[in-house]
This record gives structure tokens, C-alpha cells and sequence, in this order.
């Protein structure tokens, strides 16, 4: 834009573009584009920029909550790209039609729309067809129809990938995960949220990161982990507020409310229930008002004040029932029957319960299925029903080994990974041992030639001292070399990775499969079994491509995080970095990476991070890991001393040998974040590396 200064079609097209790409990030500064576009294509009368340029007024409303202007200028847009026949911009302004009305709480009127944008998109072949198709499995995620709706997001995401768009990718994982919490499948959901969230942090997705740290505090929230929830609650919280997303801030609100209830602090519960509340009415959407209905009257239901908590229900029962909403109106079924249970009238509560029951078998909800088979089977003792009783209690226990047996799983997985990491350690001490034996052979070897050699020397001195003090020197050099790099690659060997990380992922992959969790285990042994081959091969080479070095790195920050969800990491490499004309020593980030995960973080549990940071300045590749754990300092003080004879020794002798190899500058450093006004330590290192020919 700032090499093209003319008041064009080019120029207003640069200005839709730059806005679309920062609505979800900069509002402001979108804005400032759609107002200097609009006024240039109005001049020159530019028909397609003018409705593009409406189109993305409309999302940047819509992202605000304000639906009525969004579809207002979503008709505007439409009407100009009817009159011009331009079918993809007509497609666009269907599809954002059904968002919109998804929003507001009307998801068969957004079926409707997204079907006719798609419809047109398969026609002519649009770009846009994963968007849509994301946007239709939402609607039917809203009503309930997961059977349909998996289809589509499934089909979304293998557009994405095949078009290597990340956003959309990140999305369909989202989508996909926010099912599979439905569905009470809570293991496979926070594998896709945090996979899609890791997207959304790359490429600096705002309102993506909101949604999807939502998702995963309401992870933890299930798992009664309150204080890490609370604390992704309080992260999305900000972004939504920051980028004017009431929606988002409504949402978040409801869900802090819900810790707080599940607390008893039910007053303070009960306030931010009424904040969401009021905000979705201040925007017009009805979507998010039967959940938080339906919450206020479960505080109400604690309290023992029935007839209030009837009425919310009632309320939330039907809004849920206009809108479509499968889900709230189960939960809303079920606090109807737990009201008039209380209330001794086991008749309603039998009939809400049922109902209830209903339809969580037909939508596949295990967490309703649950409590609604808790309730009959409470309400059939009471009424003397024992045979029905018995039956209920027993699909209840069956229920809930299937949403809570991993706990045992785990136990047992622990029990076998002891077993065979202590086979495994003895296995290693043998291999060290024998490796000790042949560095002690290679010395003993050493100085037999140099005693052999001082007597040629001596013998040869007559003859030339010159000639016999050459060749000593050479040879011994050459001995010193084989020594030096049979030690070198002893720690190599003992710096990779370690026993206890190879059966550690073998015992979570058996937990997996003791699960039935068929795809996460397919999955976990696909990484794990690319990661050990990768070290393999990497191994025997001198040097490897820069992208196979970080893609070790990154599947090996993978598994270690897949299972308990131990931190955060983020691996960044600059712009100015052209990844596949790199070659480097293997081998050089893996050790410190371990090193971070396993020492950084002995005194400290919650908001783990590690951040990996590859640059390239003065014409010196230069990596940094950084944690914000206990710092260096302390950790020099312990037995470990941050594992320096296997990270900074042995690196440090490497990058002297490859400096020279090089003939390039190679350096590791390690300092304590202290001195920068940060918690935890940063390695740096200096990496010597080659350009691919």
C-alpha cells in the first residue's frame, strides 16, 4: 500500500484486504481501512469494492454483537453483488447471514443460509467452501445433531489441510472439540482444543484464542481443576473485552459464575450470572440466555427456594425449546425434575426426567444420560419402584466408570511404567558401562602409542629430529581426536532421549488403548514412533535441514505435553528465516528443551511455559529457550545443577569441533531471567550452520 498511492480499484482492494485480515485482532486500525476504502471506491465508483467493503462492516458489527446492523449491512452488500451477478461475493454475504443468525439464536435459519452459500461455492469452485462448511456443522453442533454436524466439520478440516489454511483448520478442531465435550469424550476434546489453540496462538488469532481458552477452562472446570480454569476464564475475559466481543464476554462470565456455584459462593455466583444475562439482552441474542437461565436457577435449587428456581427453569425451558437448543433444554428437564423432587411431587419430576432422558440418549449426551438415570433412580425409590431403581442405578454406575475410569487406568499404567523404566534403567547402565569400557580401552591405547612412539623418537632422533618430532605430533593428535569423539558421542548417546521418557509415552499409549481411545492412540503412536525415527536418523548425520530439526523438537514437546496437559510451549521462527535453505547439527535444541520440562519447574505447578525462538542476525543463527520456572541460579545450587555435564559440556564441545567444521562462530550461554526482570532461565545458543547447495 505504501508503494501504491493512487485512488483505485487496486488501492481499495489493498484497504478491504488489510481490514479483513485485522478484524479479529485490531478493530481500530480496521476500521481506518474500511472508511479511507469506501470513500475512494464511492468516488470511482468501484460496485465490487463498495460491497466488499460492506460485507466487512458487517463481520466487524457482528464480532461486536451488534446483530441487526451486521444483517443490515450484510443485505446492503448482498443487494450490490446481485446486481453485478458476482456469485462468490453473493455466497459470502449468505454464509455471514447464517452466522448471524446462528448468534442470535435462530440455528435452522442459519442452516438454511449457509446451505445456499454453499450450494453456490461448490458451483464455482470458491476458496470458501471449508468456512462454510465449518459455519453448517456449527449450526447443527447448536441443535443438537451432532451426526450431522461431524460430517461437515470433518470435511471442512480436510479442505483446510489440503488448502494450508490454519485458521480454518483451527477452527474445525475447535468445533470438532467443542462436540466431543458434549458428548462427554473429555480427553479427545482437549486434544483438539489445545491442538487448535496452539494454531491460534501462531498465527495471532484473537477472538480464536478466546473461544479456545474458554473451552479448555470449561475442560478443567469438569475436571473441578477450579484455579486453572479460573485462570483461562480470566485470559479469554480480556481478549473479548479488549476486542469488543460481548458475546465472548457474556459467555465467560456465565462460565466464571459456575465455578463460584459449584464453590457455594452462590451470591457471588449469582452476579455474574445476572451481568451475562443482562448483556445478551443488550444485544438480542438469544442463544446464550437458556444456559444462564438455567444456571440461576440451579443456585436457586441449592438455596431450597423452589418456586424461584421453577421459574428460571421454566423460562430456560422455553427459550431452548424456540431456538433449538438440545443441550440446555436437557439440563433444563433435568433441574425441573430435581425441583419437584425436592418437592416431594415425583409425578412432574418423572416426567421432566424422562424427557430429559430422551433426549440425551438420541443426542448422545453422557453427562445428561447420567445424572437423568440419578434422578430415577432416586425418584423410584422413593416411590417404592425398587426394580426400576436397581435398573437406573446400575446404567448410572455404567455411566459414570465410562466418563471417569481413566483415574484407574492411570494407576495401573503407573504401576507397569515402574516395572519396565527400572528394566529399562538397568538396560541403560549396562550400554553406559560397556561405552565406559571402550573410552577406557581407547585411552589405555592412547598411552601405549605414545609410550611406543617416545621410543621412536628416541630411536629415530639420530636420523632427524625434525621428521620424527612431525610425525609424533601427528599421530598424536590424531589419537587424541578418536578419544575426544568416542567421549563425545558416549554423552550424545546418554543426552538423547532418556528411558524414562520413551516408557513413560509407551504406558500413556497403553492407557489409550485400555480406553478404546482408538484414534488418540493411533495418533499418539504415529508422533511418537516419527520422533524416535527422526532421532534415529538425525543420529547419523552430520547435519539435517533446519525443518527436520524443529519438526523433532516440536513432536517431542507433543507427546510430553498430550497426556497431562504439563505447559504451555510455543516454537516461533522470524520471517527473516527461510527454513528449508537451512542445515544444522542435529541434536543441538532436544537437550535443553528436556532439560526446561524436566528441572525448570520443580517448585512450581500452574502456568508453565516454554518458549522456543529461532532468529537470524548478523549472519548468526541464534536459538533461544526460555522458561519461566525457578531460574539457573537456584538450580546450580541442587544436585541436578541443571544437568549442565549433559547440556552445557557436552554442547559446548560439540560447538567448538563444529565451530571449526563450520568455520563459523558456535556458542551456548545460560543465564538466570533475573537479570531481564523475568522469571525462570534462557538458553542461547549459537548455532554453526550451512546453506543447502
Amino acid at each position: 500500500m505504501q508503494h501504491h498511492k493512487e485512488k483505485d480499484t487496486t488501492r481499495v482492494n489493498i484497504l478491504n484486504a488489510l481490514a479483513f485480515s485485522h478484524f479479529s485482532r485490531d478493530m481500530p486500525k480496521t476500521l481506518e481501512y474500511l472508511d479511507e476504502a469506501y470513500t475512494i471506491a464511492d468516488i470511482i465508483q468501484f460496485e465490487k469494492g463498495k460491497a466488499r467493503n460492506i460485507y466487512i462492516k458487517g463481520i466487524t458489527e457482528a464480532i461486536q454483537s451488534n446483530y441487526d446492523q451486521a444483517l443490515g449491512y450484510y443485505n446492503e452488500a448482498l443487494k450490490l453483488y446481485e446486481n453485478i451477478d458476482f456469485k462468490k461475493g453473493i455466497a459470502n454475504c449468505y454464509n455471514a447471514m447464517g452466522i448471524t443468525y446462528k448468534n442470535i439464536g435462530k440455528p435452522r435459519k442459519s442452516v438454511d443460509y449457509i446451505k445456499k452459500a454453499i450450494k453456490i461455492e461448490e458451483e464455482i469452485g470458491s476458496n470458501n467452501l471449508s468456512a462454510s462448511l465449518i459455519n453448517l456443522g456449527n449450526s447443527y453442533t447448536d441443535l443438537g445433531e451432532f451426526a450431522e454436524a461431524i460430517p461437515y466439520l470433518n470435511k471442512a478440516l480436510s479442505i483446510a489441510k489440503a488448502d494450508k489454511n490454519k485458521q480454518r483448520v483451527a477452527y474445525s478442531l475447535n468445533n470438532l472439540g467443542t462436540i466431543y465435550l458434549d458428548q462427554g469424550n473429555y480427553p479427545l476434546a482437549l486434544e483438539y482444543f489445545k491442538e487448535s489453540l496452539y494454531i491460534n496462538e501462531k498465527i495471532g488469532d484473537s477472538l480464536g484464542i478466546a473461544n479456545h481458552l474458554n473451552n479448555i477452562g470449561w475442560m478443567y472446570k469438569t475436571r473441578k481443576q477450579y484455579d486453572k480454569a479460573m485462570k483461562h476464564y480470566e485470559k479469554a475475559l480480556e481478549i473479548d473485552k479488549r476486542i469488543d466481543n460481548k458475546r465472548g464476554v457474556s459467555s465467560t462470565l456465565n462460565d466464571i459464575g459456575i465455578i463460584y456455584e459449584e464453590n457455594g459462593d452462590y451470591e457471588r455466583a449469582l452476579n455474574y450470572y445476572i451481568k451475562a444475562l443482562d448483556i445478551n439482552k443488550q444485544i438480542g441474542s438469544k442463544k446464550g440466555i437458556p444456559n444462564i437461565l438455567h444456571n440461576i436457577g440451579e443456585v436457586y435449587l441449592a438455596l431450597n427456594e423452589f418456586n424461584t428456581a421453577n421459574q428460571y427453569f421454566s423460562e430456560a425451558k422455553k427459550i431452548s425449546t424456540e431456538i433449538g437448543d438440545k443441550v440446555t433444554l436437557c439440563d433444563t428437564y433435568i433441574g425441573l425434575a430435581k425441583t419437584y423432587a425436592n418437592q416431594k411431587l415425583y409425578d412432574s419430576a418423572l416426567n421432566n426426567v424422562l424427557k430429559a432422558k430422551k433426549i440425551s440418549k438420541v443426542s448422545g449426551f453422557l453427562d445428561c444420560q447420567k445424572e437423568a438415570t440419578e434422578i430415577l433412580f432416586n425418584i423410584y425409590k422413593a416411590t417404592g419402584n425398587y426394580r426400576d431403581a436397581l435398573e437406573n442405578h446400575q446404567q448410572f454406575k455404567t455411566l459414570n466408570d465410562s466418563l471417569f475410569n481413566k483415574e484407574n487406568i492411570k494407576k495401573i499404567a503407573q504401576i507397569e511404567y515402574e516395572y519396565k523404566y527400572k528394566q529399562a534403567l538397568d538396560s541403560a547402565n549396562i550400554r553406559e558401562l560397556q561405552l565406559t569400557k571402550t573410552v577406557r580401552a581407547k585411552s589405555e591405547d592412547l598411552e601405549k602409542t605414545q609410550r611406543n612412539y617416545l621410543w621412536a623418537i628416541i630411536g629415530v632422533l639420530m636420523i632427524s629430529m625434525l621428521l620424527g618430532s612431525v610425525i609424533f605430533y601427528q599421530k598424536l593428535k590424531n589419537a587424541k581426536t578418536k578419544t575426544q569423539n568416542a567421549v563425545i558421542e558416549q554423552k550424545l548417546l546418554r543426552s538423547q532421549m532418556t528411558p524414562h521418557f520413551i516408557f513413560n509415552s509407551l504406558s500413556v499409549l497403553q492407557g489409550m488403548i485400555l480406553n478404546k481411545e482408538d484414534k488418540k492412540s493411533v495418533s499418539y503412536l504415529s508422533k511418537f514412533s516419527k520422533l524416535l525415527r527422526i532421532t534415529l536418523e538425525n543420529s547419523r548425520d552430520k547435519t539435517v535441514l533446519l525443518s527436520q530439526e524443529l519438526k523433532a523438537v516440536q513432536n517431542y514437546l507433543t507427546l510430553q505435553n498430550l497426556e497431562n496437559d504439563a505447559y504451555q510451549s510455543t516454537l516461533l521462527v522470524e520471517e527473516t528465516i527461510d527454513i528449508p535453505m537451512f542445515e544444522v547439527p542435529p541434536m543441538l535444541i532436544q537437550p535443553f528443551v528436556e532439560n526446561a520440562i524436566e528441572h525448570a519447574f520443580i517448585d512450581t505447578n500452574d502456568d508453565k511455559k516454554i518458549d522456543i525462538r529461532l532468529k537470524y542476525i548478523d549472519k548468526k543463527l541464534i536459538c533461544t529457550i526460555a522458561d519461566n520456572g525457578i531460574g539457573y541460579m537456584p538450580q546450580k545450587k541442587t544436585n541436578n545443577g541443571y544437568k549442565k555435564s549433559l547440556s552445557t559440556a557436552i554442547t559446548s564441545e560439540r560447538l567448538k569441533i563444529l565451530s571449526k567444521d563450520f568455520k563459523m562462530d558456535g556458542s551456548v550461554t545460560i543465564e538466570d531471567r533475573e537479570k531481564y526482570n523475568a522469571q525462570g532461565t534462557i538458553v542461547t545458543l549459537v548455532i554453526p550452520h550451512k546453506f543447502v547447495a
